[in-house]
């Protein structure tokens, strides 16, 4: 946590040197905070977000300042990449999946992580700022570790909940491709980030998600009379391809590939 929070405090001249905006391909980028004029809003969050899977073709192209980043960032994400690994097959093992089905999803996991960083903003302008906006992730599942400082919010029951923070624990949020691989028995969680004008807030986001030529879809163990599809067959390079373009993001990027969309 200490080393992107070192990252973020460096000149934004140094920072903005791995901006690369409308380039989602590129294996490292720097995106600043924005304003949107359009719903007159200010998104506070900046964030540094990184390939790291295999580790052996990303860690050369991280950032070297601060000078513990390769190496502390490397652990973290070896450490990380287990544990979601063992969860995610938990996960499916609980849905009831056979072992042929999570093999051809599992052996092909992949990684990329978030550093993200929410600055403070004055009292004044909180009316107008938002941390980030509400979203769901496209991923299975992702691992959450955060600083102290509360922000995140969760939609439940029709309202925003602040999510409290634990020291030194991970959080973890189903995404998109759970749900969608469930046949709806998990939901892909709907969260937001407020502004503060108190404390800055730190997080780390390591994202799991399948290769992009994985099929997508509720395996045929978990169809039956009582349980049809919801989902169709789809592999994940065509969520990827088409949730750029899309608005709200959130999990109505699964619409398309519903059953009833035919």
């Amino acid at each position: 946590m200490g080393t992107a929070r070192e990252f973020f405090h460096l000149p934004e001249e140094e920072k903005m040197q791995l901006h690369s905006p409308g380039d989602f391909t590129s294996p490292v980028r720097f995106a600043p905070g924005i304003r949107d004029d359009d719903q007159n809003i200010v998104v506070s969050r900046e964030s540094l977000k990184f390939l790291s899977d295999p580790l052996e073709n990303y860690v050369n192209l991280w950032p070297t300042n601060p000078s513990s980043f390769r190496e502390a960032v490397a652990e973290y994400c070896v450490a990380a990449k287990m544990a979601e690994m063992t969860l995610t097959e938990a996960i499916f093992e609980s849905l009831g999946m056979e072992r042929a089905s999570m093999d051809q999803i599992l052996v092909k996991l992949e990684q990329n992580v978030s550093f993200n960083y929410y600055p403070t903003c004055e009292k004044s302008n909180l009316e107008h700022t938002v941390g980030l906006r509400g979203h769901t992730d496209p991923s299975i599942i992702t691992m959450l570790l955060s600083d102290e400082v509360p922000g995140l919010e969760i939609f439940q029951n029709g309202e925003w909940i602040l999510f409290k923070p634990l020291p030194n624990t991970l959080s973890v949020n189903v995404g998109d491709i759970l749900q969608a691989l469930s046949n709806g028995g998990y939901k892909s969680l709907l969260h937001r980030v407020a502004a503060s004008s108190d404390t800055e807030r730190l997080s780390i986001v390591s994202n799991c998600y399948p290769s992009k030529d994985t099929r997508i879809g509720p395996p045929k163990e978990l169809i039956d009379d009582d349980h049809p599809a919801i989902y169709k067959d789809f592999n994940y390079k065509e969520l990827y391809d088409s949730m750029w373009k899309q608005r709200p993001h959130d999990s109505t990027r699964l619409d398309p590939f519903k059953v009833c969309a035919d």
